[in-house]
């Protein structure tokens, strides 16, 4: 019983309660959704918006037509995956992308534009391998996606391009 009472008391006195009214309460939650009603995108990135409007400049015509040179294989999709969720530098895609593609990563709340939804279907048919490619080797403009190019090879960069076009399926 000692223990306990030990226990509760380091609890009181680490983690005090504070005493807030309800009047507090309800000003404190009319000011977050007068917050979110000015950024209404905040309030439906968890539900993964398609298409998404974006005015993501135009790979050159170099890059736009091109075809991954990989085979969508496991091999290929498998490490695709792996750079995706964990290994890639300086963070990983799923960071702002989310772990399943939706564009709801840890990261992504705040962001403005919000992070590219892969499950859109209609989105992901329009963007070439190409396009993929160079902006996530060379960023893109107005966005948070910061460039791959130093980190990433480019047949990492192809790898994950197979990985993530599997979200749309």
């Amino acid at each position: 019983m000692k223990f306990f009472l030990l226990i509760a008391a380091v609890f009181f006195f680490v983690f005090p309660v504070a005493k807030v009214s309800a009047d507090e309460q309800l000003g404190s939650l009319d000011r977050y959704l007068s917050n979110i009603s000015m950024h209404p995108t905040k309030l439906i990135i968890a539900s993964g918006i398609c298409p998404q409007l974006r005015k993501t400049k135009k790979a050159p015509s170099k890059y736009l037509l091109k075809k991954n040179p990989l085979f969508a294989n496991a091999k290929n999709i498998e490490r695709g995956k792996s750079l995706y969720q964990k290994n890639s530098k300086p963070t990983s895609c799923k960071m702002c992308h989310g772990i399943r593609g939706n564009g709801n990563g840890r990261l992504a709340r705040g962001l403005e534009p919000t992070p590219r939804n892969f499950t859109c279907t209609e989105i992901m048919k329009s963007l070439s391998d190409g396009q993929l490619f160079w902006v996530i080797k060379n960023g893109s403009n107005g966005t948070a996606m910061p460039a791959f190019k130093f980190t990433l090879s480019d047949k990492e960069i192809w790898q994950i391009i197979h990985y993530l076009k599997r979200f749309s399926y």
